[in-house]
This record gives structure tokens, C-alpha cells and sequence, in this order.
């Protein structure tokens, strides 16, 4: 099969380009001038990689870490955001649930939709002091037994900790070795503990600014070392709640297109009336998903939302935008065929218009989702 998408700016690694994009199959096979006949018409917008989001605990109603058999019930609700891949996160919890998680995991089989990528168990091993609503009975030490079973064959992409907790720096160099992505999250640790963790493997942030110690000009903490680093790349949740503007546009000033990677952080509230975040009963008020006790707990964030915020609160460029979202994430998971509009990678594609907003989503060649 044939699909034919054009009528906007091509998102390319050498920049944007007018002209069209030719899929064959469930991939790419060339980019091209332009066609007089388009199967898909961004009509003046963008065309650009499939969206990626690489941490969201649910939405629609469906809960990933007490609900994992239904994956692919989220995985069908997410190309109307432009998303193709995702990573479905455990939170905290109680272990039978987790064990359940990677069980549905190893059943899951073929999904319609977005395509699952691997779980992200953000948790246990996490400070108590930057728990944020994860609950604090399920919080565990690091300890090699908790993760013997935990490797990308089991369905394990990604994994937060806090690398403070005693025997973490370990975890971090196990966890690496086997190929997870180990990421510094939920987290009070100091900007020397911070190096550490990444001289032991660590490549990620989980959710910059937010459970974390915050930064001080003596006291930098994770989000000096973070922003101060080279090459580290760093989650945000760019809604406007988690994160102020003014300091969503510090961190892009720091950390660029290639290493801020978007994030919604999502929960089963979204695009729903009631929802929970694991065992944690959340109610959407003052901008977000909340507890009881009024901490946040995830968004109703849509990734699509997510990128025109980072254009609207810092100016920058729309192909710069699709990065954190696209070829950032693709490069941090290892994914060398997603992200990118070049022959022979993935023909997952996210069109937009020109406010940004999804015209069409593509996956595997075959549109998923149009407006």
C-alpha cells in the first residue's frame, strides 16, 4: 500500500523542507518535491515524525498500573494526539500489581494504535521526602532482588529511582548493563550523588522541577546538575501547572531540542470524569489531577498541547518543538527508526496544521486517526 502525505513543511534531520512524503508499507520511502496527488493534506502545516510519549500512566478512564490488560484500549485513544509510540508507566505499588503489570505485559501481543515501547516502572525505589503522590507504604529500598527479573525482555524500558537510597548507585550500573533506561527521578539528591548516578549508567530525568529537591545556588541539587549537564536528557511536563513558564523557558535555554524531551504524565482522569493514579484517588482541580491532600498527581496533558505550550511559552521554532517529542525520545530509547522522516525509517507520521493541531496521525503507513 501507498500513502501519499504533503501539502505542508516536511520535519526533517537537515531542517524543514516543503515537499511530500511517500510511504510504502510501514515505511518511508521518499521524500519528494511534491505530489499533485495527496492521500493526506496537512493544507499549509507540518508533517512531521510520529509523536512519542515516554511517560503516561493512562487516560480515557483506564489506569495502567492497576488496569495493564488494557494497553491497547490506551494504545487505540492516543493517535487522536498525534501519537505513535508510547511507554506506559507503574507507579508505586503494591508488588502483585507489578508482577500482574509484566505479566500483561509478556501476553500483550499485536496492539492497534499507538505502539507500546515497554513499561516505565517509576517506582519504588524513590526518596520518601519526594514521593509526591506515590504511596508511601509501597516505597521500597533498592535491593538486587526487587529488580532480578527486570530487563527489556521482560518488557522493562525504563525505569525512575532516586540514586541516594543506599545501594541505588548499583541498581543504576545493573539496570544499564542490561539495557534499561535508568532514569534520576522522585528524587533528594545532592548534584555530586546526581554525577554519580550518571557516571553509573543513568541517562534521564523524570519530570524535570517536580519531585525533586529544588535548586539553590549552593544547594544545586538535580536540577543544576541536570541543567548543567552536557548531555543528560530531561522530561518536563509543559502544561503550565507542573512548571512555570518562566521556568520552562529556562530549562530550554539549557538543555535545547536535544536534550528537554516532552512528556504528559497523563492519568486515567483525563478525558474522563473520575480517575486514580495506581491505588491514589485523584480529582481534576486548580489545573490538574490532585489527592486528597491537594498534591499533583500526573495531568490531563495531550502531547499535541504539550508542544504548541513549549512554542507559545518560549518562542521557539516549530521543528525545534516536534524534536523534544520525536527524535529526542527516539534517541534516548534507542529507537534508530522512529523519530525521523528519512527513507527507510518508520512511516509513523503526525501531521498538524498550522496551530499545531493534529490534522492526521500515520502508523506503520496506515492512517490511525484523522480530524
Amino acid at each position: 500500500m501507498t500513502l501519499v502525505v504533503g501539502g505542508g513543511m516536511l520535519v526533517t534531520p537537515g531542517g524543514p523542507r516543503p515537499g511530500s512524503l511517500v510511504l510504502v508499507g510501514d515505511r518511508i520511502a521518499a521524500l519528494d518535491a511534491g505530489r499533485a496527488r495527496l492521500d493526506v493534506d496537512a493544507a499549509g502545516g507540518w508533517i512531521a515524525p510520529g509523536f512519542i510519549d515516554v511517560q503516561i500512566n493512562g487516560a480515557a478512564g483506564i489506569d495502567v498500573t492497576t488496569q495493564p490488560h488494557r494497553i491497547p484500549e490506551l494504545a487505540a485513544v492516543l493517535p487522536r494526539d498525534g501519537v505513535t509510540a508510547f511507554v506506559p508507566t507503574v507507579i508505586t505499588c503494591e508488588p502483585a500489581l507489578r508482577t500482574a503489570a509484566l505479566a500483561a505485559w509478556a501476553e500483550l501481543g499485536d496492539v492497534d494504535g499507538a505502539a507500546p515501547l515497554g513499561l516505565h516502572l517509576e517506582g519504588p525505589m524513590l526518596a520518601a521526602a519526594r514521593k509526591g503522590a506515590h504511596p508511601a507504604e509501597h516505597l521500597a529500598p533498592a535491593a538486587a532482588e526487587l529488580v532480578a527479573d527486570w530487563s527489556p525482555a521482560a518488557g522493562v524500558r525504563l525505569v525512575t529511582l532516586a540514586p541516594e537510597l543506599p545501594g541505588a548507585l548499583d541498581i543504576v550500573r545493573t539496570l544499564a548493563d542490561r539495557g534499561v533506561c535508568v532514569a534520576i527521578g522522585h528524587t533528594d539528591c545532592s548534584a555530586e550523588t546526581f554525577a554519580a548516578a550518571r557516571t553509573a549508567g543513568a541517562r534521564y530525568v523524570t519530570h524535570l522541577f517536580n519531585a525533586m529537591r529544588p535548586f539553590g545556588h549552593r544547594d544545586p541539587g538535580p536540577v543544576g546538575a541536570a541543567l548543567a549537564d552536557d548531555s543528560v536528557v530531561a522530561g518536563l511536563i509543559c502544561d503550565g501547572v507542573h512548571v512555570h513558564p518562566v521556568a520552562v523557558r529556562m530549562a530550554w535555554q539549557a538543555l535545547g531540542p536535544r536534550r528537554l524531551n516532552l512528556v504528559t504524565d497523563a492519568v486515567a482522569a483525563r478525558d474522563a470524569d473520575t480517575g486514580q493514579l495506581g491505588s491514589v484517588a485523584v480529582g481534576v482541580r486548580d489545573g490538574g489531577p490532585r489527592n486528597a491532600a491537594g498534591v499533583l498527581a500526573g495531568s490531563v496533558l495531550t502531547l499535541d498541547q504539550a508542544v504548541r505550550n513549549l512554542v507559545a511559552f518560549t518562542g521557539c521554532s516549530v521543528p525545534d518543538a516536534v524534536a523534544t517529542v520525536t527524535s529526542t525520545p527516539a534517541e534516548l530509547l534507542g529507537l534508530h527508526d522512529r523519530g525521523r522522516l528519512s527513507p527507510g525509517a518508520r512511516a509513523d507520521v503526525t501531521v498538524l496544521d498550522r496551530d499545531l493541531r493534529v490534522v492526521a496521525t500515520i502508523i506503520g503507513g496506515e492512517v490511525a486517526w484523522r480530524s
